[in-house]
């Protein structure tokens, strides 16, 4: 599987969240403290958006711990929006078109988890993508469908209804594929301004995912803890495992649910899959 974090708030230099933190993600590239693996050494990616409306994007397959190029970006790069995720491949290659996080347009979108028996699904799926947006697709990997599925549902426009859909349909394709638990995920996307992350696999038994609490709050219970005061008090996270051990800084995403953190503010919300006759029976309506 994967780790990943996602940050908003204000600009910060990405060393911040990728290297200095106790936990940070490039610690747990080695030694992954809840991870379904402790290494995860099959690529990496940041994105972060700057001043143009389409966020850059750094990926190299070599393990975050070994590579040299992101040192040197990350001592350097500022932005108040970022996505990080360092990969360990459930059986795709390891290429840079395989790595996320991965774009379309203005959106970012990262994964940890799988489409379980994507080799027997994979092709249904595939040709589920709306055709405007098939040619975008670059790599092999079951999360990149899972993102231009989610993008044929209208993420542009109601990102929590189009996930809901995009796994409605893997779960509906892999249960008639004899596949018991089509999918395991934990999500994000973003357009930049607002980061939806979702908790959800079919078996209810996800991965881990934490969002951090109040930076004001914690200063007010650490005044001598220097790391907190890099962060604006509407600065968020939403990560695979907690980047430190400061007692009350994390909470858990509970299962299926959907996270939406807009403007130092976070709210949890209930995700359910949408299986594709019902939201037929919705757009007819």
């Amino acid at each position: 599987m994967c780790r990943w974090l996602a940050y908003s708030g204000s600009p910060v230099r990405l060393d911040e969240l990728l290297y200095k933190p106790a936990n940070s993600l490039v610690l747990q590239s080695k030694h992954s403290r809840l991870g379904a693996e402790t290494t995860n050494g099959d690529g990496f990616g940041v994105g972060w958006y700057g001043n143009v409306p389409t966020p850059g994007v750094f990926l190299s397959t070599e393990p975050a711990w070994n590579d040299r190029n992101l040192r040197e970006i990350a001592a350097q790069l500022e932005s108040g929006h970022v996505f990080a995720h360092i990969r360990a491949s459930t059986g795709s290659a390891v290429q840079k078109t395989n790595c996320h996080p991965f774009r379309h347009g203005r959106w970012l979108w990262m994964h940890n988890g799988l489409i379980a028996g994507f080799p027997a699904v994979r092709r249904e799926l595939t040709l589920a993508v709306d055709p405007l947006v098939f040619p975008e697709i670059q790599g092999s990997t079951d999360s990149e469908i899972l993102f231009y599925l989610a993008v044929t549902f209208g993420l542009e426009d109601d990102p929590v209804a189009a996930v809901a859909r995009a796994v409605g349909l893997v779960e509906e394709v892999g249960r008639r594929h004899s596949v018991a638990n089509p999918i395991q995920m934990t999500v994000a996307t973003t357009d930049g301004e607002t980061t939806w992350a979702f908790r959800y696999s079919s078996e209810a038994r996800s991965r881990s995912l934490f969002h951090s609490v109040d930076v004001s709050t914690l200063r007010h219970q650490y005044p001598d803890n220097p790391a907190l005061h890099v962060l604006s008090d509407d600065a968020r996270l939403v990560v695979s495992e907690p980047l430190g051990d400061l007692r009350g800084a994390w909470r858990e995403v509970p299962e299926s649910t959907c996270i939406v953190v807009h403007g130092g503010r976070e709210e949890l919300r209930p995700f359910t899959p949408v299986a594709p006759a019902a939201a037929a029976a919705d757009s007819v309506r």
